[in-house]
C-alpha cells in the first residue's frame, strides 16, 4: 500500500496547478517518499491535461474528470475515491508543498506510529508573490517572512478533540489543507454524508457541501490519536479564491456549525461552549456585512432560528461589537490628532 494519497480537488486555475505539482516534483527530487497524486478535475474550462502531461510520467498521478461541474463538495469525496494510500492529504491547487516536506513528513510518521490524524501547520502567502516571478515556481525561493497560519511553539501529540483549540489553531477544522488523515477511518464514516445536500451545487448553500471533510472527521477520528506539527510543511497561497466574497458568512455561520459537528460526536460541553464563544466573536459585525454590503454573499443560507436566535446568550457576539466599535472611534481619534499635529 502507497504511504500517503496527495489529493487535490481542482477546477480551472491550471496556473495554480503547475505550481502545486510542481512543488512536490521539487520535493520529490529532495527526498525519496512513497506517495501518489490524484486530483480530480471537476468539469474545468481550461485544459487540465496540458498541465499533467508536465508531470505524469515523473510521479504517479491518477486523474478524474468529471463530466459536469458537481460542486466543490462532491469533487473532494471524488479525489479521495481515487487514493490508494493510508494515509490522505488533501491538497487545493493553490496549495504548495515545501522542498524539504517529504523529509520531514517521513520522521512523523516513523516516530508517531499510533496516530490516526495529523494536524500539518502551514505558511499562507500572496499569491502576487509567487506570480511575479518566474512560472512554474520554484518553491526554493519562497521568502522567509512567511506567516504561520498557527503560531503554537511546538508540536505535540495528543487526542483527536485536544487540537480543537483557538490558541493553536481554528483553521484546520474547516482547512482540509492543513489534515493528514487515515483514508481507512474516513471510507467507514462516507455514510454520514447528506448526498442530497452534499450535491447542491451553489457554494456554501449547505454544510454538506461547505465541508463533507469535518462531517467525516468528527466520527472517523474522534477516539483517535493526533498529532500537532508546528513547523510548516507547506504553503497557501491566499488571493486567488473564488470565495471571499463567502468569507464573512463561512467565519460566522459555517465554523460556529462545525463546533456543533464536534460536539455531537463527543467534545466536551464546557470546551464546546467556550470555543463556540471565541468563534462568535464576529457574528454581529458580519451579519451586518453580509445584509447590507452588496459584495458580500450568503444571507440566503442563514436560518434566524439556528444561526442568530439559538447563539444570542454567548457574551462576545456583543463584546465583540463592544471592541470593534471602540477600535472604530479610537482609530478616528487618533487620526484627527494626527492631522492637527
Amino acid at each position: 500500500m502507497t504511504k500517503l494519497s496527495i489529493c487535490i480537488p481542482t477546477y480551472n486555475r491550471i496556473e495554480c496547478l503547475d505550481n502545486c505539482l510542481n512543488s512536490i516534483l521539487i520535493a520529490k527530487k529532495n527526498h525519496d517518499f512513497d506517495f501518489e497524486v490524484c486530483i480530480s478535475d471537476n468539469c474545468s474550462e481550461t485544459n487540465v491535461n496540458k498541465i499533467l502531461d508536465k508531470y505524469k510520467n515523473l510521479f504517479v498521478i491518477k486523474f478524474n474528470r468529471n463530466t459536469s461541474n458537481l460542486g466543490l463538495g462532491v469533487n473532494i469525496l471524488k479525489a479521495v475515491s481515487l487514493a490508494n494510500g493510508e494515509f490522505v492529504w488533501i491538497l487545493g491547487n493553490d496549495d504548495m508543498l515545501l522542498p524539504e516536506t517529504f523529509k520531514h513528513l517521513k520522521k512523523i510518521f516513523e516516530n508517531n506510529s499510533s496516530v490516526d490524524f495529523y494536524y500539518i501547520n502551514s505558511y499562507h502567502i500572496n499569491s502576487s508573490i509567487i506570480f511575479d516571478g518566474q512560472q512554474p515556481y520554484d518553491t526554493k525561493n519562497l521568502p522567509n517572512n512567511m506567516k504561520k497560519f498557527s503560531n503554537f511553539p511546538y508540536s505535540f501529540k495528543s487526542k483527536f478533540f485536544d487540537l480543537i483549540n483557538h490558541k493553536i489553531s481554528f483553521d484546520f477544522i474547516l482547512g482540509m489543507f492543513l489534515v493528514v488523515f487515515k483514508k481507512e477511518l474516513w471510507d467507514k464514516n462516507l455514510f454520514r454524508i447528506n448526498q442530497i445536500a452534499i450535491e447542491d451545487k451553489n457554494i456554501y448553500s449547505t454544510f454538506d457541501n461547505t465541508a463533507p471533510h469535518v462531517i467525516i472527521w468528527s466520527s472517523a477520528f474522534k477516539n483517535s490519536n493526533a498529532y500537532f506539527q508546528s513547523d510548516p510543511l507547506s504553503v497557501n497561497m491566499h488571493g486567488v479564491r473564488e470565495w471571499a466574497d463567502f468569507y464573512p458568512f463561512v467565519e460566522s455561520i459555517r465554523i460556529p456549525e462545525v463546533l456543533d459537528y464536534y460536539r455531537k460526536a463527543g467534545l466536551k460541553l464546557h470546551k464546546y461552549v467556550y470555543f463556540k464563544n471565541f468563534a462568535l466573536r464576529k457574528l454581529l459585525i458580519n451579519l451586518f456585512k453580509i445584509y447590507f454590503l452588496k459584495n458580500i454573499k450568503g444571507s440566503e443560507y442563514i436560518s434566524i432560528k439556528k444561526h442568530i436566535i439559538t447563539n444570542i446568550l454567548y457574551p462576545s457576539i456583543y463584546l465583540g461589537l463592544v471592541y470593534f466599535v471602540l477600535r472604530k472611534i479610537f482609530k478616528l481619534i487618533f487620526g484627527i490628532k494626527t492631522k492637527l499635529n
